[in-house]
Formats: C-alpha cells, sequence, structure tokens
C-alpha cells in the first residue's frame, strides 16, 4: 500500500579499528526509499549549474583594438566599402553573439524534488554497503599520516565523502588527501553522495543528519 511504512534497515557500527561494535537502525522512508532516476538527474544538473562560473569572454567589435581609421576611400577602388578593420566579418575583428562574461547558469529545483533525490542517493549507498558508521567520536592527531591509517583500518577505499560536522583535527587530518573531501552534515549535496565511493561518518552526526531530513 502506498502510506504503507518502510521496515527500518539494520546497519554495522564500527570503531575506529574497522571492528564491528553492534548496529545502528536506519530509517526506512530515508534509507530504502526507491530509486528515483529522473529527480537524481535533475539534482545533479542543478547543482553542477548552479556551480558554473561564467568566465568565457569575447570581445565585440567596440572593444578590439584598432579600426579607427576608414581603410580605403568609400568609392573608386572597386574593392567594397570598409569603415572599420574591427568588423566582425574581418580577420582580428570583433566577435558577434560571443559570451559577455555575464551569462547565467543558475538553475532551481522543487524542495520536495530535491529531498527525494537526496533519500534516493542515500538508499543507493546504503544498499551497496558503501556507508561506514563509526561508533564513537573519531580522536586522531591532526596528521596526514593517522588519517590515512584511519581509513585503512575502516576499510574506506576510492573516493571518500566525509560527512564531518565539528571534528576539527579530523578535517585538518584529511584536508591534504586528494581522495576525500570533507563536508558538514547540514551541507551534503546528492552529487557528494553519489560521486562517493565509501561516506564515512560518525554515529552521532548521521543522527543529527537524519534529524533534518525527516
Amino acid at each position: 500500500m502506498a502510506n504503507e511504512k518502510i521496515k527500518a534497515i539494520s546497519y554495522p557500527v564500527v570503531n575506529v579499528k574497522g571492528e564491528k561494535v553492534g548496529t545502528m537502525k536506519l530509517a526506512g522512508e530515508i534509507f530504502g526509499v526507491d530509486v528515483h532516476e529522473d529527480v537524481l538527474h535533475q539534482a545533479v544538473t542543478t547543482y553542477l549549474s548552479n556551480r558554473r562560473q561564467a568566465t568565457a569572454k569575447t570581445k565585440d567589435r567596440s572593444e578590439v583594438r584598432g579600426g579607427g581609421k576608414k581603410p580605403w576611400r568609400q568609392k573608386g577602388t572597386g574593392r567594397a566599402r570598409a569603415g572599420s578593420s574591427r568588423s566582425p566579418i574581418w580577420v582580428g575583428g570583433g566577435v558577434v553573439f560571443g559570451p559577455t562574461g555575464e551569462q547565467n547558469y543558475k538553475l532551481s529545483m522543487n524542495k520536495k524534488a530535491h529531498a527525494l533525490a537526496l533519500k534516493s542517493a542515500l538508499s543507493i549507498k546504503v544498499r551497496d554497503k558503501a556507508f561506514i558508521i563509526v561508533e564513537d567520536t573519531i580522536e586522531i592527531e591532526s596528521k596526514t599520516k593517522a588519517a590515512d591509517n584511519l581509513l585503512k583500518a575502516i576499510g574506506a577505499t576510492g573516493k571518500v565523502l566525509l560527512i564531518n560536522d565539528d571534528n576539527k583535527n579530523l578535517l585538518l587530518a584529511t584536508q591534504n588527501l586528494c581522495n576525500v573531501q570533507s563536508v558538514a552534515q547540514d551541507n551534503v549535496a546528492v552529487y557528494d553522495i553519489l560521486n562517493a565511493d565509501q561516506i564515512v561518518i560518525e554515529k552521532a552526526t548521521l543522527v543529527a543528519y537524519v534529524g533534518g531530513l525527516e
């Protein structure tokens, strides 16, 4: 039935050594929904478009250098009339209808559709066992080697998305790792989730994150 509640998902929880220390019930309405590929595509397209910057710029005939003098007299040469060497039909002339540097690529997305896309992305990662939930607060030195050892211990390989609420040492330790992206729990994008091979999150942070989705 349409209103039937989705069963909660039992998911393993590990410690910083990668040892299973228990399980956690994940809400089926968030982590076990049917995947909607259409809203996932829309969410990713919107995210990438909104991140795009209008850096392309060409000069029109009023901006290119030169062209102040009439190339030749109006009549009697046998050639077509020409008023400026900066005409768009001349080599080195201005560009017609080129990018101005003021293009707007911004897109918007319905809030409910975005929420569904987020839940679909999370459901994919839970289904693929790509979530790594750490039991306690991760306490390590703010050194790259410490972070590298931690990720190896808990089995976080490939592209890692670290949902980090307020752990400054963990943030400092991972900032030099090219395969790790650290984001705050209130700033997780659908694109970030789909682009990651593994998602690492502390249990307390996950509880706060889920609370914001309900």
